[in-house]
């Protein structure tokens, strides 16, 4: 019933030793969830390594995912197009990144391989922020696609932050409903 089996790595601690409740060296989540929310959590612990190896959460920060996230917020609350605009008619190279993203994603996806799909998603994040402060702004098509895009990335694996920035970009209904983006093959080549 399953295409393959997958085993997944361990957290450490901060001597190199596995973590366990018995050894009662755990790291107290509910400390982190409240300093830093659900989604810097899930995120750093998604982005910290791929699932089959193991994580040093010495070496771990969700202070790193929580100002990703608030970037990608942010680039939410920056967009000034309406909904329903035409991407082509943007920012050609941002319209360009976004399709190859959408393409690399889904190949991620399909592969396991969560954390460089939140490295992708960091990358479209940074790219939309360069192109509101110092390129076509905020009332680009190309902005406004991105900015979806991003949003329903995130529904992935941060769906709080990407619900907000949903709404705030102008959407009634709930990310989840507005499926994945569809590539066009052509912006590929």
């Amino acid at each position: 019933p399953f295409k393959n089996v997958y085993f997944t790595g361990i957290v450490r601690d901060k001597l190199g030793r596995k973590m366990s409740k018995s050894l009662g060296n755990g790291v107290n989540l509910g400390e982190q969830l409240d300093q830093f929310g659900v989604d810097a959590v899930r995120t750093t612990m998604i982005f910290a390594s791929p699932p089959e190896d193991d994580v040093d959460w010495a070496d771990v920060s969700p202070a790193g995912s929580q100002k990703f996230l608030a970037r990608a917020w942010r680039v939410a609350q920056d967009v000034t197009s309406e909904p329903g605009v035409d991407a082509a008619s943007g920012d050609a190279n941002l319209h360009k990144l976004v399709a190859r993203t959408v393409h690399d994603v889904k190949q991620l996806l399909d592969s396991g391989k969560f954390n460089v799909v939140v490295a992708k998603t960091m990358e479209l994040v940074n790219a939309t922020r360069k192109a509101i402060d110092s390129g076509p702004g905020g009332a680009d098509p190309a902005v406004r696609e991105a900015a979806e895009t991003i949003a329903i990335l995130l529904s992935l694996y941060a769906p709080y932050t990407a619900e907000d920035m949903w709404h705030a970009l102008g959407h009634d209904n709930p990310v989840l409903t507005a499926g994945f983006p569809q590539v066009d093959e052509s912006l590929l080549v």
